[in-house]
């Protein structure tokens, strides 16, 4: 018989403690063998967590009844301790060698894939310098990624040529007729809607400056029978050669424009064309300006000249003369001020311009001679001026008015010939007060602001005689010392002379980086594009450059001081500092403009878009428009294959970059060695040609 157990008996204790301890560890076999089965990975890494964790972490109370079981060896209890202490030492290190590298690991992976979504960023200049041309070859890629957003659609064929603010049918529809049916008219701001495609047979235009005498036919809207039908003074200087257009600008012929220079720089006084810098005039006002060959010929005297004219729907002249790297701009002289102040421009020039200026009581005489500076020149080509046009009792009562509305405007008239007259504007101010009472138009009231006249009514006063900027030409320096404006000159604005200094220098600075980054591709030193041939000298493919936040014209200023044969479109944006007489005053040429409106010019005329700061000036204050629509219009006034340099905020470039891909430039970021907190953004505006696909 076996015998049997006593339950109260310490054997008996340890038998059952013996038999359970098994039967409940098979039991706990069986099920974990089943919950092994049925567990996914998560759980077995839950698992490992917590081993782990436990093991980082162990729980005290567990181990003080581990330590007084009934397995436990009195004898060995130090020695156990000692080495069960040990290896959780050893496994607690490990473990945190294999965390902090696991987080570097992390971190490296994090940062590699962010890298990759938002483009290379390289740093410095220098180091940009030594990998462009390999880079440039693939900077598309630049725009892939997991997180790039849907870009825009391209616009019709409709669009290829259009300018918002100037549509001559809806004009007609609202009731606006004769000169009125050209005024600006913008709506709610820039459209971000699509991108404007070149025409079916747009070319990259010609280098500088074979493009000043040359251009395609298909990258204008004008038509070859246009072209050999007009016939006025400019327009004759056209010849027409297959798919190209020439300008014969040095044309020998009687009324050719060297002849016609010469003519009118005599008629001031001077020996000749070349003598007009001697003379004070250095910028020029050309209004109804053909194709840009006055001012064509006169870039050769260093005079420069502004193309003014109003918006046409085919044979466009502002269009033709930026094509040809010339300053242009739409404007007309009709119901509303030019987005100049007072006093901006040497010499006016109007050669049958198509400005009735005897109409409107003779408003658009007096906002002439309110952009007109003291001791400046009235220069007037037209039939009507000529003696035997006034056989015509209208023509002579035309003249009449003008001859007798400009004397009450103190202008006085130096000479006439044949069909030309040139008038002087008075240097004193005591000649308005010296006139007959009743007798002309009145003097402004001292409070009324002409400095940012942005496209206000036009007034029937003379502006500009209470300005400190009141300064006769002649008394002017002259170019290229104009440049450089002296203390005094300089207070009239409220700068220092300190500021614009550092200001220079800085810009210097910039010009050099930007010359080092992109000079590869597009600049004199280093001409040639990927695929081209060696061109013939000179190779600048940058001639029209935009600078949307000019502040003291300081870029303008070292691109001239590096030699470069740019012009620079200096805008003042109407939310900033209004520092645009400033910059007239220096000689260069510039425009006031609200940039959530569209800018008055055609389609493809800008080489190169620039500005540094724009984007926090506009997202510091409430404006009607967003960056996308402001980037939408960047891209319609940009050439393919052109240029945007965006200088700003390091937050704001990147969100720039990022919807820079959604208009398909290739982009780059560039960091500043010498400021960390801002960065470069330079994109090109690849050439898309149009297709059926995008026609609809």
């Amino acid at each position: 018989m076996s015998r049997p157990l006593h339950r109260g008996g310490p054997g008996g204790r340890v038998a059952d403690s013996v038999q359970y301890s098994l039967d409940s560890q098979m039991k706990d076999r069986i099920e974990k063998e089943d919950a092994d089965k049925t567990r996914s990975p998560r759980d077995d890494a839950s698992l490992s967590l917590r081993f782990l964790l436990s093991l980082i972490f162990p729980d005290k109370s567990k181990s003080s009844i581990g330590e007084k079981s009934f397995g436990s060896d009195p004898f060995n209890v130090a020695g156990s301790r000692s080495r069960q202490n040990l290896v959780l030492f050893f496994i607690k290190f490990s473990l945190v060698i294999l965390i902090i590298t696991a987080l570097s690991g992390s971190l490296w992976w994090t940062i590699s894939i962010s890298t990759s979504s938002r483009g290379y960023i390289l740093r410095g200049y220098r180091r940009l310098q030594e990998q462009i041309i390999s880079d440039l070859s693939d900077i598309g890629e630049l725009s892939q990624g997991a997180s790039r957003l849907k870009e825009l659609e391209f616009c019709s064929q409709e669009f290829e040529n259009h300018v918002p603010c100037f549509n001559l049918s809806e004009n007609s529809a609202l009731g606006y007729s004769d000169g009125d049916l050209y005024d600006r008219r913008c709506g709610q701001g820039i459209k971000e809607s699509c991108l404007v495609l070149p025409p079916k047979n747009y070319r990259i235009p010609f280098r500088w400056p074979t493009g000043r005498d040359v251009i395609w036919v298909g990258n204008v809207k004008i038509t070859a029978q246009q072209v050999l039908s007009s016939g006025s003074l400019t327009k004759r200087m056209m010849m027409l050669e297959e798919d190209q257009i020439s300008f014969r600008s040095d044309s020998l012929m009687f009324d050719g424009i060297e002849d016609y220079s010469h003519q009118i720089a005599e008629m001031i006084g001077l020996r000749n064309e070349s003598y007009f810098i001697r003379a004070g005039v250095r910028t020029v006002l050309d209004i109804g300006c053909g194709y840009g060959s006055f001012g064509a010929h006169l870039l050769s005297k260093q005079l420069l000249t502004m193309c003014t004219a109003n918006y046409e729907d085919s044979g466009s002249q502002v269009q033709l003369t930026l094509e040809r790297g010339l300053p242009a701009m739409l404007g007309s002289f009709n119901s509303k001020t030019l987005p100049y102040p007072s006093l901006s421009f040497d010499m006016l020039h109007c050669a049958r311009c198509g400005v009735d200026w005897d109409q409107k009581d003779g408003i658009l005489l007096v906002e002439a001679d309110r952009v007109l500076r003291p001791g400046g020149y009235f220069v007037w080509t037209s039939p009507l001026t000529n003696p035997q046009s006034h056989r015509n009792k209208e023509n002579q009562k035309k003249w009449l008015f003008v001859l007798n509305f400009v004397e009450n405007l103190c202008w006085d008239m130096l000479s006439q010939q044949d069909e030309t007259v040139v008038w002087k504007k008075t240097s004193k101010k005591d000649c308005y007060t010296a006139r007959k009472p009743g007798s002309g138009p009145s003097i402004c009231s001292k409070g009324h602001d002409f400095e940012s006249p942005y496209y206000q009514p036009l007034e029937s006063c003379i502006g500009g005689t209470h300005s400190n900027r009141w300064i006769p030409i002649q008394k002017r320096t002259t170019w290229p010392s104009r440049a450089y404006l002296n203390s005094a000159e300089l207070d009239i604005h409220g700068v220092n002379s300190e500021d614009l200094s550092e200001d220079s220098i800085a810009w210097s600075s910039a010009v050099r980086n930007y010359w080092s980054l992109l000079s590869p591709i597009i600049f004199s030193d280093h001409p040639k594009r990927p695929g081209d041939e060696d061109p013939s000298p000179p190779f600048n493919m940058l001639r029209n450059v935009l600078d949307m936040n000019a502040h003291f014209g300081g870029f303008n200023t070292a691109l001239l001081e590096a030699g470069k044969t740019v012009w620079v479109m200096n805008v003042v944006p109407t939310s900033g500092p209004n520092y645009l007489p400033l910059i007239l005053d220096r000689g260069f040429v510039g425009v006031l403009h609200d940039w959530c409106e569209a800018f008055p010019t055609y389609p493809r005329t800008y080489d190169m878009v620039h500005a540094k700061g724009l984007l926090s000036l506009l997202t510091s204050q409430q404006q009607r428009c967003t960056t996308l629509g402001l980037f939408t219009e960047v891209d319609r006034l940009l050439r393919p294959e052109g240029w945007v340099v965006l200088h700003d905020t390091a937050s704001l470039i990147e969100t720039a970059r990022a919807l820079a891909t959604r208009l398909k430039w290739d982009a780059r970021v560039v960091e500043i060695a010498s400021n960390n907190e801002e960065r470069l953004l330079v994109c090109q505006k690849p050439f898309f040609k149009r297709t059926k696909v995008n026609i609809s």
